[in-house]
């Protein structure tokens, strides 16, 4: 019989991550543990909203607010792109802040031992929480799976999977380069939080760290690469959406997407320059027999770097999912994670265009689903969006692929089986 537990959470302080985690700790509340959640200030009404206590930062870099980021570091990293950038974000927001998030949670482990911390797989706070009590660890990704496979090359390079001869070598020549070459000096600055935290050194790679516990897919087996060497303790919950009733006033042209085909654009809200893909899309679809609503992830609208709009466009900041993917044909978006999964779970295909953050790796999987056309570029020219657009909404193939996925979607069961896998290890 279980024993209600003390759990310890740990996400990365942005909404994409603390996202999918919410209806974990809701789940786990529901069922009488108790939950005490680490993350960032900008979150905390949320994650009281689940019941779970919130933990703020205390040696832990909160970067959830963007006034708690100092302007020097935006400036250098608003300098870089390609891999420097990568490497800076890697570097800065998920490797260096890992030595006080893990005294945060060492902290908090004192004042009441955990029976269990969930951590975001983004972060070696959690696996060094781990060796420091000797406590079970569950690994939360919050994107793509990253587990390294003898099938996959390093994550992060957008590289097709492949289980050939030739893609070992390929792999493992690459997985060389990443971890010695590319990545040499995040790899020093992980050892160096180690040697603080009196851990030994050379430890595994950001990106090669694997619970021995459980380890939670916020989507389905199908969207993710086959590999044959999955570890037997990951487990595909589905899409960890939030079901709650979101207040939502409706704007004034909202009974404009009645009875229409509805294309839906997004940028989502870190990579959030509407020039790069809405302001594209609004020109590409302006002729087209469609209605195309625009939303910015901006608090500002982002209406003035658009200019004049389409008479078939409608723009604003933000609508909930929830009130509008039911009313949408079709989403182009430039891949957020999250973002991806809840319009999956809606059985509704895409058009994907990004290239920062994780997102070339969230193209790549969907399109090789069936349910969307990946542009391969962050800046898609007009008329090859029209193309696409056309494309996927003519060639029912496109739907289908999105439809099956959906359906295995709810037969995952979302946070209740994620829960149930955590309470079989809490079990053992």
């Amino acid at each position: 019989m279980l024993i209600m537990a003390e759990i310890l959470l740990l996400s990365v302080p942005v909404f994409g991550h603390v996202k999918p985690m919410l209806a974990i700790a809701r789940e786990l509340v529901r069922r009488g543990h108790r939950v005490r959640w680490l993350s960032g200030a900008a979150f905390r009404e949320r994650v009281e909203g689940t019941g779970a206590t919130f933990c703020g930062f205390v040696e832990g870099f909160d970067y959830s607010r963007s006034e708690l980021v100092p302007a020097r570091l935006q400036a250098d990293r608003d300098r870089l792109s390609g891999m420097a950038k990568l490497r800076f974000d890697l570097a800065t927001f998920f490797i260096e802040p890992c030595e006080g998030f893990c005294r945060d949670l060492l902290r908090l482990h004192r004042e009441t031992p955990a029976d269990m911390l969930i951590c975001d797989s983004f972060l070696m706070a959690g696996a060094w929480w781990a060796e420091k009590t000797n406590r079970p660890w569950s690994q939360l990704s919050c994107t793509v799976l990253t587990l390294p496979s003898r099938a996959l090359a390093p994550f992060g390079l957008g590289l097709q999977p492949d289980d050939s001869w030739r893609g070992w070598i390929r792999n493992r020549l690459l997985r060389v380069l990443t971890r010695s070459v590319l990545f040499r000096s995040l790899r020093r600055r992980a050892d160096q939080a180690r040697q603080a935290l009196d851990l030994p050194l050379h430890r595994p790679w950001l990106f090669d760290v694997v619970s021995p516990h459980l380890v939670i897919s916020s989507s389905v087996r199908s969207f993710e690469y086959p590999r044959p060497d999955c570890p037997p303790q990951v487990v595909y919950a589905g899409p960890l959406l939030e079901h709650s009733n979101e207040a939502f006033t409706p704007p004034p042209w909202w009974a404009d997407l009645d009875h229409t085909t509805v294309v839906h654009v997004t940028q989502g809200t870190i990579s959030n320059d509407p020039t790069q893909l809405i302001g594209p899309t609004l020109e590409a679809l302006a002729d087209e027999p469609v209605l195309v609503v625009a939303c910015t992830g901006r608090s500002d609208g982002g209406l003035e770097a658009l200019g004049s709009l389409p008479a078939n466009a409608r723009v604003t900041g933000y609508i909930p999912y929830g009130a509008l993917l039911p009313k949408t044909s079709l989403v182009i978006t430039n891949g957020g994670f999250q973002g991806v999964q809840a319009v999956l779970s809606h059985g509704i295909p895409m058009v994907t265009a990004g290239q920062s953050e994780d997102k070339p790796e969230v193209c790549a999987r969907l399109q090789r689903t069936g349910a969307s056309i990946d542009l391969a570029t962050a800046n898609p020219e007009p008329s090859t969006i029209r193309a696409a657009v056309r494309r996927v909404l003519n060639e029912p193939g496109f739907r289908s692929a999105a439809v099956a996925i959906s359906r295995e979607a709810e037969a995952a069961k979302g946070a209740v089986g994620a829960v149930d896998a955590i309470e079989a290890v809490l079990n053992r």
